[in-house]
């Protein structure tokens, strides 16, 4: 007996893991020396203790005696040590002849170097994620071709946005001022959809009159009305069957309106004019407006059921104010454009730059294009001045400085002009650096005209 308890001891003793063994109440009878390091206390000082009391001490929680006595089984589970350990523990039940739990055998092991690691790669993890992710935007939004051009974090997350939800199938909602480039985003997500081989089918709901809307969207059946054509019409909506419908300026639908796209959204079904089967037709949809839409479905002129159905995710377009520092890379980018189309190279006068940053943007990215575009057209000359540029670009604000202060030499109004920039650009940027990539300049630029206008 003597011998096979010493032999029994050996076997203990040599395992890798540590063990310990209680009785059916939870009694330790038997525990490794390794047992008492893991959880920072000589392994004598446990015997005899009740795991369910060390567990109120706050020695080790939760504890697998119990679970293993209720069923009867195997369990493992990650244990919490009073130290911050995580240890990964083991119950087996040890059964006498009527099949009676006598004891219950647990073996552990110190997991804290392994859960740390676990923790730290699925941070890692996540971080590849969002890497994957920007460098998936970067390279599959070929921008120049979409006609968006953005340096502005707020422009940023807006195509990190429309990329991220464009591969799934759902109604997304583009708000904006008139200008900002709905189209554009919404011909983006498209192209970066399962969708990209189907149609891009564009409506202006507040171009179509109300009496062709139905006919325009749905399409008509043969002599469905008076002047119709002979062979009917397939409408816009089964055109967009595959791919993606665009309900440019859906604020402008009328009541009556409203319900038919409500019923087309719901169902994806509609009858064609003069049709007397309905029609299924699969596409994605976007919708756009400038309009406040919360305000108007307060307001009772926008149902509230179609509003929820459309802006599923909506999407907030900063106005170009909003993001001055777009500015330039957009004045960069549609120049290059123009010289292409009309075979002309043009330099920007720096007077002209400061006057396109400084310049209050009603009209957003389209005024600033259709000005380049006037720009390059009317100027004869290589270099484009402030006489080649629209009156609007005269600014008011200037204009009230001459008057207010007499007549004033073009470069003093200029100087006047540079520092207003730069200590607008002061004041939203950190560092220098980030000051001349948005307004264009290098740093040292940067350095020496804060200076010379005392900006600080």
């Amino acid at each position: 007996m003597n011998s096979e308890w010493n032999e029994n001891q050996w076997i203990l003793h040599s395992l890798k893991d540590d063990l310990l063994v209680t009785d059916e109440k939870g009694i330790i009878v038997r525990i490794h020396e390794g047992t008492g390091n893991i959880y920072d206390i000589k392994a004598e000082k446990l015997l005899g203790k009740s795991v369910y009391e060390l567990e109120k001490q706050g020695l080790f929680t939760p504890i697998v005696t119990p679970i293993v006595l209720e069923t009867k089984k195997k369990i493992t589970l990650v244990q919490t040590t009073k130290q911050g350990k995580q240890v990964l523990v083991t119950g087996i039940p040890v059964k006498d002849e009527k099949g009676e739990i006598k004891r219950i055998v647990s073996y552990s092991h110190d997991v804290t170097e392994l859960m740390e690691m676990k923790t730290y790669l699925d941070a890692m993890e996540g971080e590849m994620q969002r890497v994957k992710s920007e460098l998936m935007l970067l390279r599959n939004q070929n921008l120049s071709t979409e006609g968006i051009v953005c340096s502005s974090e707020k422009m940023q997350h807006v195509l990190r946005t429309a990329v991220h939800v464009s591969n799934v199938d759902v109604n997304i909602l583009l708000l904006g001022q008139s200008g900002v480039g709905k189209t554009h985003l919404a011909k983006l997500i498209h192209n970066k959809s399962t969708r990209s081989k189907g149609p891009f089918i564009e409506v202006n709901c507040g171009a179509i009159p109300d009496h062709l809307f139905e006919a325009e969207l749905f399409g008509y059946e043969a002599g469905a009305f008076t002047g119709a054509s002979k062979n009917g019409k397939v409408g816009l909506v089964e055109l967009a069957d595959g791919g993606t419908l665009f309900l440019d300026e859906v604020g402008e639908l009328s009541p009556a309106h409203q319900v038919k796209i409500l019923k087309l959204i719901q169902e994806k079904q509609f009858y064609s004019v003069g049709g007397r089967k309905p029609k299924t037709v699969d596409f994605r949809l976007i919708a756009a407006t400038n309009k406040d839409l919360e305000k108007a479905v307060a307001e009772k002129e926008f149902r509230e059921d179609l509003y929820f159905r459309l802006s599923v995710v909506p999407i907030t377009i900063p106005s170009l104010n909003e993001r001055p520092e777009d500015i330039f890379p957009l004045l960069t980018h549609f120049a290059e454009q123009f010289e292409k189309k009309y075979n002309r190279k043009r330099t920007f006068d720096n007077a002209v730059i400061h006057a396109l940053l400084a310049h209050e943007w009603k009209g957003n990215v389209r005024e600033l294009i259709n000005v380049i575009e006037h720009a390059v057209v009317v100027s004869s000359q290589t270099l484009i001045t402030m006489e080649h540029l629209p009156h609007s670009l005269h600014r008011k604000k200037r204009i009230q400085h001459v008057e207010e202060h007499g007549e004033m030499k073009l470069n003093d109004a200029l100087n006047e002009l540079e520092k207003e920039i730069l200590v607008k650009a002061k004041k939203q940027y950190k560092t220098t650096t980030e000051i001349g990539e948005a307004l264009g300049i290098s740093q040292p630029s940067v350095v020496r005209k804060l200076k010379k206008h005392s900006v600080f």
